[in-house]
């Protein structure tokens, strides 16, 4: 599924989901690292595991960071 994203630099999230598990995401675009990183350290994670870690995490004064928009993307993808 690929996720448009709203209020941080990268453009999307593209990632695969097994059932409940993550299996693959990659961020277009935003600061490279830090998207990599999010991206292998939730992936083998339970959805609702992730959301739970992710959701509400702000990028400076920004009201949404990636992990957060990667939260919404997965509530999005499983209708939670």
């Amino acid at each position: 599924m690929i996720y448009k994203t709203k209020g941080v630099c990268s453009q999307a999230i593209d990632f695969e989901l097994d059932g409940d598990t993550i299996k693959k995401v990659t961020f277009v675009g935003g600061c490279s690292g830090n998207t990599q990183g999010v991206a292998r350290l939730v992936e083998g994670m339970n959805v609702d595991e992730a959301i739970q870690k992710l959701e509400g995490i702000k990028c400076g004064p920004r009201p949404t960071s990636c992990p957060d928009q990667l939260a919404k993307a997965l509530k999005e993808a499983t209708g939670k």
